[in-house]
């Protein structure tokens, strides 16, 4: 829309300098014509002030187009900053995804392990809890996240950690409420959540993300210096992975 309205003033601009010199000729023509025959000699010049009307005329329309050039130059490198921004958070989405499918499939695989060598406790032991059972519980969670049903979503995740606090997907659980919170634009629970996984699971793969999301609540919420210092501890602690890459690309944004 803004490279048609562009295009459009400068063919405006082009079309009303061409009328400008088209409407000097006839003048010139015309005055030749009522004249007598030039005497010989040296003839005095003439000042026209029309002629230098159309002189600066012209001279303001091309300044004009100039400027429209400028604008178009100005216009197309923000465009492509936005396209870059839109790639990245799009391959991030997409790491995510495919991270959360993997660790699914390992719940799904120690679930039919765990099945196939289970066998019935003695009298009086305590039933242990079910594996299939708990990873139903955490995919079902996870499917209302993935569908935008983030009410849904942390209310599963919450069930889910009562029931299987021991469970090897709790930290798993514990981050994606936390995110939950983040896509609601509920900033300050998104990073309580996050601060309670890196408390209670330290050790957990999950950290360095959780940490990404902290510092993403943390600028949402106008705290610039400690998301500075999240993003600091993040490129420190965690060096190559993904959350590091990012949290290095948002601390040259934020300087």
């Amino acid at each position: 829309m803004i490279r048609h309205t562009v295009n459009c003033r400068l063919a405006a601009l082009a079309l009303a300098a061409a009328a400008g010199a088209a409407g000097a000729a006839p003048v010139q023509e015309g005055t030749a014509q009522a004249q007598p025959p030039a005497a010989a000699g040296p003839q005095p010049q003439v000042y026209r002030p029309e002629a230098a009307q159309q002189g600066n005329s012209v001279y303001g329309l091309l300044r004009e187009i100039e400027a429209l050039k400028a604008e178009i130059s100005r216009l197309r490198g923000q465009n492509e900053m936005l396209e870059h921004k839109i790639e990245s958070l799009s391959k991030r989405q997409s790491d995510l995804y495919l991270d959360l499918d993997k660790r699914v499939e390992e719940l799904r695989k120690q679930a039919r392990e765990a099945s196939q060598a289970a066998v019935a406790p003695p009298p009086g032991a305590a039933a242990k809890a079910d594996p299939l059972a708990e990873a139903r519980a955490y995919e079902a969670a996870l499917e209302h996240f993935k569908a935008g049903s983030y009410d849904k979503a942390i209310a599963g995740f919450a069930d889910f950690l009562k029931l299987y606090p021991d469970s090897t997907l709790a930290a798993n659980a514990q981050y994606w409420t936390g995110y939950a919170y983040y896509a609601k634009k509920d900033y300050k629970n998104a990073l309580e959540q996050q601060t309670r996984l890196v408390s209670a699971y330290p050790q957990s793969p999950k950290v360095a993300d959780a940490l990404l999301n902290i510092a993403n609540s943390q600028i949402e919420l106008k705290e610039t210096a400690a998301a500075k210092k999240t993003l600091q501890e993040i490129v420190a602690k965690y060096p190559g992975t993904n959350a590091a890459t990012l949290a290095a690309k948002r601390l040259a944004l934020l300087k």
